[in-house]
C-alpha cells in the first residue's frame, strides 16, 4: 500500500512509514503522475484534488489536514468511489486566537471601545460560536448570521445580512467557500454588499479568500465605507493583490489557524480517518506535544480593562507581528507560511496580574487563559 503525503503535515513524519509505504512531496508540486500508483493523499488546502490530478490514478481516500474542503472536487469524488476527509474544527482555538489579538489591537491603536459595540458574525459553526463567546466576555452585542442554521433551528437568535449590514460596527467572517447553490459565499462580500452598509464598519475574513470580491473591497476602503480591515485569506494566494495589502489594517498570509494544538489536531484527524479506512493500527493515534505552560505577568496598574486585556492577548499572540513580516515581502507568501513558527494556544498560558480589578480577571478567563493567583 502506498500513501503520497505533503511534507508540510505537520508531525506526520514516521507515523505511518511502520504499515504503509509514504512518499513526502511538496503539496503544490503534486502532479497526477505522482499518484498513479498511490491508494491514498494525505494533503493540505495548497493541492487541488480533481479531475486533473486523480483521473486514472489509483487514489481510494483523500484526507485534508485543513478544515475547508473547498479544493476537493466533491462530484468527481463521489462518481469515482473516493472517499474523502478533513480535519473539521481542527483550529477552530488558533483562528479565535487570531481573531481576538487582531480585534484588541486595532481597537486599541484607533481608540474604539468594544464594549457595547455590535458585532456581526457571519457564520457560526465551530469557529464562529466560540467568537461568538468571545465577544460577549469583551461586553459586545452580538447579532449571527447563518441561514443553513437558522434553516435548521428556527429563526431564533439569528439576524439577517440586512440587520448587519445596517446596525453592526463591526464584521467578520467565518464562512465556508462554496460557488453554487442557496447558500453560496463565493464573493458573498461583494459591491452590493458594501453599498447596503450604513456606516464605516471593520472587517475581519479569516475564512476564504475568495469570499470577499477584492476589487470592490478596495473600493470600499477608498470610498471610506471600510474604517479598518484585517485580511489572512486572500483572493488568488499565494499570488496576493498587493495593492489590498497596502489598503488594509492587518494582513497576514493565511496562518489564522497555524497554532500547534491545532495543527496537532489536524493531524492526529486525518491519521486516525485513514486508519479507519484502510484498518489500519493506527486509530486513537495522537501525537506527543509535550508542550511547556508559559507564565506571563501583567502590572494592571492605572490600564483601562481593554487596555490590559489587550496587553496580556499579545503578549500571547500579537498578529501584528506577523503583519509586520508579511509586508517585508508579500511574494513569499507561502515561504512564511510554510515556515512559520506554530504559537500556543491561549489554554497553555498562566497569567499572573498584579492590580487587576475582577472584570479583567473574568474576561482573560472567559478568552481561555489560565489564571494564577
Amino acid at each position: 500500500m502506498k500513501i503520497v503525503a505533503d511534507h508540510k503535515i505537520a508531525f506526520l513524519q514516521g507515523v505511518l512509514e511502520p504499515f504503509v509505504e509514504v512518499v513526502y512531496l511538496s503539496g503544490s508540486q503534486i502532479r497526477q503522475k505522482d499518484l498513479r500508483d498511490a491508494d491514498a493523499l494525505l494533503t493540505r488546502s495548497v493541492t487541488s484534488c480533481n479531475e486533473e490530478l486523480l483521473h486514472e490514478t489509483k487514489v481510494r481516500f483523500i484526507a485534508s489536514a485543513t478544515i475547508g474542503d473547498d479544493h476537493i472536487d466533491k462530484d468527481f469524488c463521489r462518481s469515482n468511489q473516493i472517499q474523502w476527509a478533513t480535519a473539521k474544527g481542527c483550529n477552530a482555538n488558533a483562528v479565535v486566537q487570531y481573531f481576538t489579538s487582531a480585534l484588541l489591537s486595532i481597537a486599541e491603536l484607533s481608540g474604539i471601545d468594544l464594549k457595547d459595540k455590535v458585532i456581526g458574525i457571519i457564520g457560526a459553526g465551530n469557529i464562529g460560536t466560540k467568537v461568538e463567546k468571545v465577544c460577549r466576555a469583551l461586553g459586545m452585542k452580538v447579532l449571527l448570521n447563518d441561514p443553513p442554521r437558522e434553516r435548521a433551528e428556527g429563526s431564533k437568535g439569528f439576524s439577517g445580512l440586512k440587520d448587519i449590514l445596517e446596525i453592526a460596527d463591526i464584521i467578520t467572517l467565518h464562512v465556508p467557500l462554496t460557488y453554487s447553490g442557496e447558500d453560496k459565499t463565493f464573493h458573498l462580500v461583494d459591491q452590493t454588499f458594501f453599498n447596503g452598509l450604513q456606516k464605516p464598519v471593520l472587517l475581519l475574513n479569516s475564512s476564504r479568500g475568495a469570499v470577499i470580491d477584492s476589487e470592490a473591497l478596495k473600493i470600499a476602503i477608498k470610498e471610506g465605507k471600510i474604517s479598518h480591515t484585517v485580511l489572512d485569506v486572500w483572493e488568488g494566494e499565494p499570488g496576493i493583490d498587493t495593492e489590498l495589502l497596502e489598503l488594509v489594517s492587518v494582513g497576514t498570509p493565511h496562518i489564522a489557524g497555524y497554532s500547534l494544538e491545532g495543527k496537532a489536531r489536524a493531524t492526529e484527524m486525518i491519521v486516525n480517518s485513514m486508519g479507519k479506512f484502510f484498518n489500519l493500527p493506527v486509530i486513537g493515534w495522537k501525537p506527543d506535544l509535550n508542550i511547556t505552560r508559559e507564565i506571563l505577568q501583567k502590572d494592571c496598574s492605572g490600564l483601562r480593562d481593554q487596555q490590559a486585556i489587550a496587553s496580556v492577548v499579545r503578549q500571547a499572540y500579537d498578529v501584528l507581528r506577523d503583519d509586520r513580516v508579511f509586508r517585508e515581502n508579500p511574494a513569499a507568501f507561502e515561504q512564511i507560511r510554510g515556515n512559520y513558527s506554530f504559537r500556543k494556544e491561549n489554554g497553555n498560558f498562566a497569567i499572573r496580574l498584579i492590580d487587576a480589578n475582577p472584570e479583567i480577571i473574568r474576561v482573560l478567563f472567559e478568552l481561555g487563559f489560565d489564571m494564577l493567583k
